[in-house]
């Protein structure tokens, strides 16, 4: 069970248990890592940059995007390594 005690704006249930709560942080965080998941997915499967295609007019925002999915990575390792106290 994961339980961060932070401030709620996700909470799943199950049976009136909550099981997991995540903070505005957390949320954004997740949605970058997996924006990053299913970019890389496709470069690997069909190599269609999806980051590029969508913003390759703007170089310097294509790269501002990879770095703001890095750190959101960085974060949820973070996250991952560091331990919750109830």
């Amino acid at each position: 069970m994961l339980y961060i005690p932070t401030l709620s704006v996700l909470s799943l249930e199950k049976g009136g248990e909550v099981i997991m709560k995540m903070k505005e942080l957390d949320w954004v965080a997740n949605i970058l890592v997996t924006v990053g998941a299913l970019n890389w997915g496709f470069v690997g499967a069909f190599k269609l940059d999806l980051v590029t295609t969508v913003l390759g007019t703007s170089p310097a925002l294509v790269q501002l995007v990879y770095v703001v999915v890095g750190l959101a990575g960085l974060y949820q390792l973070y996250k991952m390594t560091t331990k919750t106290k109830k």
